[in-house]
C-alpha cells in the first residue's frame, strides 16, 4: 500500500508513531450544522432514514475502475483511507467502520476534529453509536470491513489498486477514487460522497461554507498571496532525502488555493505526472527555488539538521529564513488528508505559519 504522507511504499519510523492530538478542536461555526443521520453501531442496523436526503437513488458514480450504481440510500456506511471518513461525519452520518489514525491520530485512534464532530453526534469513540475501527497499517482491512456488512464502501479519497476495488466490491459497491491515487481534492470527495449518501445539497453547502471559512480566515495574512511555494519532504539522514509535491497533490492544492502560486521548478518537472510526488536529487536542492518552502519533521532537531546540511540548506527558501517547518503530526495530517473537518481546524496554527515565512521573503 503507497501512503499519500510518504514517498516511499514502505513506512518510515514517522509512521509508526502517532504524535498526541491537540486538546482542543474548535470547528468552524456553520460545519457541522446539517441534519444528523447515524448508520448506528456494528452490531445494530440503524434506520437512517430519509431525512435530509436530496437525491433519489439509484444513482451511479463514475470513477477510476467503472461506474459504481447505489440501489438505495445507504444505512451502513464504512470507509477506507483518509478524508473519507472525515466528509461522511461532516454530512451528519456515522459510519460503521473507520481506519484509525495510526499516524498523526491520538489515543483512540482519531484526531481532534473527527472526535468534536462525532461528539456532536452522540457517537463519540467509547460510546454505543461509536464507529467501529480497523488497522490499515497493513493495507485495506478486508477482514473486518467484511464483518460490519456494510451498504456502501467510501474510498473516493484513496489510492486503491484494483485489485483492492474487486475484492472490496465483493462486500459491498464501493466509491473509489475518480481518477488519480489520493489525488481528490477535499471539494470533489465531498461532492461524490454526498452524491453516494443521497446528500448532494448538503454536500454542496458544506463545501461552500468550509470554503468561507477558509478565505476568511486566510484574509487575515495578506502577505501570504501570491508568493512561491514548494511542499517536500526532506530526510537531512538520507542521500536521496528530497521529494517535492506536485500539483495532483492537497497539500499543494491547499495553497495554491489560498493564493499562492506552485513554483516552477515543480510544476514543469511534473507537467502531465499523475503522481502526487517526485524525487530530486539533493545535490540539485539549490534548484529548487521558491519564496517559502514547507516539510514537516519529526522533531525541531530535524529542522535544525535541514537549515545545517551542505545540501538542503541551500534551498532558496531555507537560505533566506523562509522555511515552514511543522513537526505537528496531527497539523500535518489535517492539511495533508484535508477535509471539511480539519481545515477549519489547522487555520489558526497553520496560516501564521506560513505568514511568519512570508514576512522572510526578501
Amino acid at each position: 500500500m503507497t501512503f499519500p504522507l510518504f514517498p516511499n511504499p514502505v513506512p518510515t519510523r514517522r509512521m509508526l508513531f502517532s504524535s498526541a492530538g491537540k486538546a482542543a478542536a474548535v470547528l468552524a461555526a456553520g460545519a457541522l450544522t446539517l441534519s444528523a443521520c447515524s448508520t448506528g453501531p456494528a452490531s445494530t442496523v440503524a434506520d437512517a432514514g430519509t431525512s435530509g436526503s436530496s437525491a433519489a437513488f439509484p444513482v451511479s458514480i463514475d470513477h477510476v475502475y467503472g461506474t459504481t450504481t447505489i440501489d438505495k440510500q445507504p444505512t451502513r456506511v464504512a470507509t477506507v483511507s483518509w478524508v473519507n471518513d472525515d466528509v461522511a461525519i461532516a454530512l451528519g452520518v456515522v459510519p460503521v467502520g473507520v481506519p484509525k489514525n495510526e499516524w498523526g491520530g491520538n489515543d483512540k485512534g482519531s484526531t481532534p476534529w473527527k472526535d468534536a464532530a462525532l461528539e456532536k453526534l452522540g457517537a463519540g469513540f467509547g460510546s454505543a453509536k461509536a464507529p467501529a475501527q480497523y488497522s490499515e497499517a497493513d493495507g485495506i482491512n478486508f477482514t473486518e470491513i467484511a464483518k460490519l456488512s456494510p451498504d456502501v464502501i467510501l474510498a473516493a479519497y484513496s489510492g486503491l489498486t484494483e485489485e483492492d476495488y474487486r475484492k472490496l466490491s465483493e462486500i459491498a459497491p464501493v466509491v473509489a477514487h475518480p481518477a488519480v491515487a489520493y489525488g481528490t481534492s477535499w471539494q470533489d470527495a465531498t461532492t461524490i460522497i454526498g452524491k453516494a449518501l443521497g446528500k448532494d445539497a448538503e454536500a454542496a453547502q458544506l463545501v461552500s461554507n468550509t470554503e468561507s471559512t477558509v478565505k476568511a480566515k486566510v484574509a487575515q495574512y495578506p502577505q501570504i498571496q501570491g508568493k512561491s511555494f514548494i511542499y517536500g519532504n526532506l530526510e537531512p539522514a538520507k542521500g536521496d532525502g528530497v521529494n517535492v509535491y506536485t500539483a495532483n497533490d492537497n497539500r499543494p492544492r491547499f495553497l495554491s488555493e489560498i493564493g499562492m502560486t506552485l513554483a516552477p521548478v515543480v510544476a514543469d518537472n511534473s507537467k502531465g505526472s499523475k503522481e502526487f510526488y517526485i524525487p530530486w536529487s539533493a545535490e540539485k536542492a539549490n534548484e529548487l527555488k521558491s519564496d517559502i518552502f514547507v516539510t514537516w519533521v519529526p522533531d525541531a532537531s530535524t529542522t535544525d539538521a535541514i537549515k545545517a546540511d551542505p545540501l538542503l540548506g541551500q534551498i532558496p527558501a531555507i537560505k533566506n529564513g523562509a522555511l515552514v517547518a511543522d513537526s505537528d503530526n496531527t497539523l500535518t495530517l489535517s492539511i495533508s488528508a484535508s477535509s471539511p473537518l480539519s481545515l477549519p481546524w489547522s487555520l489558526d496554527t497553520f496560516l501564521p505559519q506560513l505568514a511568519t515565512a512570508a514576512d522572510a521573503v526578501k
